[in-house]
């Protein structure tokens, strides 16, 4: 019945391609078929790594009597939340609005227009504990349609104005964008009082933020790191608050101990039980904040624990979420097909009995001592590898050496589904992780070829998504076995794409990467911003209009990924630093003046913004390397990136004729380098001694 889905980008479109329900995709015609057939529309979003979305297709969407229900009274229409945000963000909208609460499986039923008239998450097959079944949601929800029209048509008109003021709200927030030089500086007073606030989440027990269940919060993350670095009132607070988080991450439940990698969250307090998908926003985000930490970490077990967290998670996403010609996919599984059954977790839960027979002999009862297997206990009995606290020296060198043969074990099992379809903006931010992990190596002075290795993955995935995703100026979204499909990028990709040239060009001194992340912050700029407002999107259906009331606004608060609005600023804050242009720079500050409003308040919604906000306030630092020796380029190069933060905006090329503009009139001379720090283009002294670079970087700071 679920033709249409079977050739769909999306891993979770094609699982359901085989459901008795009559699948359509999200499109033009599934809402001229409701409109032909006069019936509503019961859209359902999830994801293909989503637990309790497997759960309701398994109860729900694989039963006859319920598809033939749904068959003869709705169009019913299949969502992947991550190939399709806009769709997500809207109805995610109109959930929360309706009963409080949003999450996924998402289930909404709109007019043949789009416009939802009831919603709700999971439903049960049959009544649960106060919760009615989804067959008498869908009988009541029918009945509404044929019997109470005006009830029906009344909702639907208050809920999409509720959507409308929403929005509005949105375009308050971000402010106007006809902002100049003269609307005056940046203020950085608030973020003082935001990493109060976050203080005052922090969990004092089992670090992080807040209770269970527990999220990693990476944009709050970057800004706590970024601001952390800096002279600033609280910034030793701050960076204690992040280093306390990282490292709890990564003696936990959340991090794959044996192959790298983080978990989407935990259910419990103490980071010890995850829920098992994988997403590559996820792990792009923190091994670049585990390479970013390596730097700053206070002690020496920090930094190696930081750079050993950020390899092994590169390394993961190497082999586990590459695909063909060098993308990354999307995600995970939380399950695992066991004997025909979907089990959460079951390749990677262990019993006592199963780490003895894994590790034998002497080594087994010092194993089970070093993991809390109580406190990871799930409910069939298997425990998570979980430490819940730091390792001596020699108990870290046990680890090491019993984790090849407890993987061997486990690469033996089962193994996770995996959704192969590849994001662009993802993408762009998995890049900007290798790029910036392979420097953090680098400049540790790893003996091997991990730095190597892991530039050369960057740009396959940079390759990659020039290759597939963009084409005569236009980014698209996602892939799927090398062809690009479905709708336009967001300016979560445009931006996320830009981030990672960026960082890939800050890393090799290849001036293709920065010449084409150019194009995307122009490009970005011309398609997002309409009529002095700032959009998530450049194309906008008529169904996703009507649902909100016909008007819209980027949305600047991040979720578990930056926002659109945030990264935009992001990459024009570093386009400005390489390129000189006050337009951008004006730009950028004015799309961080929600940052005002929302740091003190909601300052895990505004991490990645109030990042940006810190690199804004310091200038940021331009740090210009010219010249032939390529030993001392690269000392130069260490120096500036090891006294300038996550901040700092790095280009490097021999000089001369050159496409950045932060490069041009910086001359070396022959056989030799020299290092510019400068700030909006004005420089200090060119030095060529490392020590006299980090010197600069100390008085600019004070």
């Amino acid at each position: 019945m679920a033709e249409r889905l079977r050739n769909q980008a999306s891993a979770y479109l094609r699982q359901h391609a085989d459901n008795p329900v009559d699948w359509w995709p999200f499109g033009e015609e599934a809402f001229a078929e409701a409109r032909r057939r006069n019936v509503p529309v019961f859209i359902s979003v999830g994801y293909a790594a989503c637990h309790w979305c497997h759960v309701m297709a398994h109860e729900s969407f694989e039963d006859a009597a319920t598809a033939q229900y749904l068959n003869e009274h709705f169009v019913s229409v299949k969502v992947d939340r991550e190939e399709r945000p806009d769709v997500d963000a809207v109805y995610m909208a109109a959930t929360q609005a309706l009963t409080g609460q949003g999450g996924w499986p998402m289930s909404v039923f709109t007019l043949p227009d789009g416009r939802t008239y009831y919603a709700g998450t999971y439903f049960p097959p049959r009544q649960l504990q106060g919760m009615p079944s989804f067959q008498q949601v869908l009988e009541a929800v029918s009945s509404a349609w044929r019997e109470r029209p005006a009830e029906v048509e009344a909702s639907a008109a208050q809920i999409a104005a509720h959507l409308a003021s929403a929005q509005a709200g949105n375009r308050r927030l971000i402010g106007s964008l006809e902002v100049t030089p003269e609307s005056g500086p940046l203020s950085g007073e608030v973020l003082e009082a935001a990493v109060g606030a976050v203080i005052e989440q922090v969990d004092p027990r089992f670090g992080g933020l807040g209770g269970a269940p527990k999220f990693p919060p990476s944009p709050l993350l970057r800004f706590l790191l970024v601001y952390g670095s800096t002279d600033r009132p609280a910034a030793g607070a701050a960076a204690s608050v992040a280093g306390r988080t990282l490292e709890t991450m990564a003696r936990s439940g959340l991090y794959d101990q044996l192959e790298g990698g983080f978990a989407r969250y935990t259910v419990d307090r103490a980071w010890a039980i995850p829920h098992f998908e994988k997403m590559l926003y996820d792990n792009a985000q923190l091994l670049r904040l585990y390479a970013h930490w390596s730097r700053s970490a206070p002690t020496e077990d920090q930094r190696q624990l930081a750079l050993q967290v950020s390899a092994d998670t590169a390394a993961w996403l190497a082999k586990r979420l590459r695909v063909e010609g060098g993308g990354f996919a999307s995600s995970l599984d939380a399950d695992t097909l066991v004997d025909g059954q979907r089990r959460e977790g079951a390749t990677y839960v262990w019993t006592a009995e199963e780490l003895r027979t894994a590790v034998s002999g002497a080594d087994a009862d010092a194993v089970l001592s070093l993991l809390d297997l109580e406190t990871g206990r799930m409910e069939d009995g298997g425990s998570t590898l979980h430490f819940g606290r730091s390792l001596e020296p020699e108990e870290e060198l046990l680890w090491q050496r019993v984790r090849p043969a407890l993987l061997a074990v486990r690469d033996r099992r089962p193994q996770p589904d995996r959704d192969d379809k590849v994001v662009a903006g993802w993408n762009g931010l998995a890049i900007a992780g290798l790029a910036d992990t392979a420097l953090a190596l680098d400049d540790a002075g790893d003996p091997g070829e991990k730095a190597a290795v892991l530039l050369d993955l960057a740009r396959d995935a940079a390759e990659y998504l020039l290759r597939v995703h963009y084409r005569n100026g236009l980014l698209s979204r996602v892939s799927h076995a090398g062809t690009a499909s479905g709708i336009e990028g967001l300016l979560e990709d445009y931006a996320g794409a830009a981030e990672g040239l960026f960082a890939l060009y800050a890393a090799t001194g290849e001036e293709q990467w920065y010449r084409t992340a150019e194009e995307l912050v122009l490009a970005a700029e011309q398609r997002f911003i309409m009529d002095g407002v700032l959009q998530d999107t450049a194309v906008r259906t008529d169904q996703l209009a009507a649902a909100q009331g016909s008007l819209s606004a980027a949305d600047p608060m991040d979720g578990p990924a930056p926002s659109g609005t945030a990264l935009f600023a992001g990459v024009l804050v570093t386009y400005a630093a390489y390129s000189g242009s006050s337009r951008h720079r004006a730009l950028a500050e004015a799309l961080l003046a929600h940052v005002q409003l929302v740091a003190a308040r909601a300052p895990r919604a505004g991490g990645w913004a109030m990042s940006v906000l810190v690199q804004a306030l310091e200038g940021p630092r331009e740090l210009a390397v010219t010249g032939s020796d390529p030993v001392l380029v690269r000392q130069l190069l260490r120096a500036g990136r090891a006294a300038g933060g996550p901040a700092v905006v790095v280009a490097s090329g021999p000089g001369g004729e050159t496409s950045v503009p932060l490069l041009r009139d910086r001359p070396a001379p022959d056989g030799g380098a020299l290092a510019y720090l400068c700030r909006g283009m004005v420089c200090n002294r060119p030095v060529s001694d490392p020590e006299e670079l980090a010197a600069q970087f100390s008085a600019l700071r004070s």
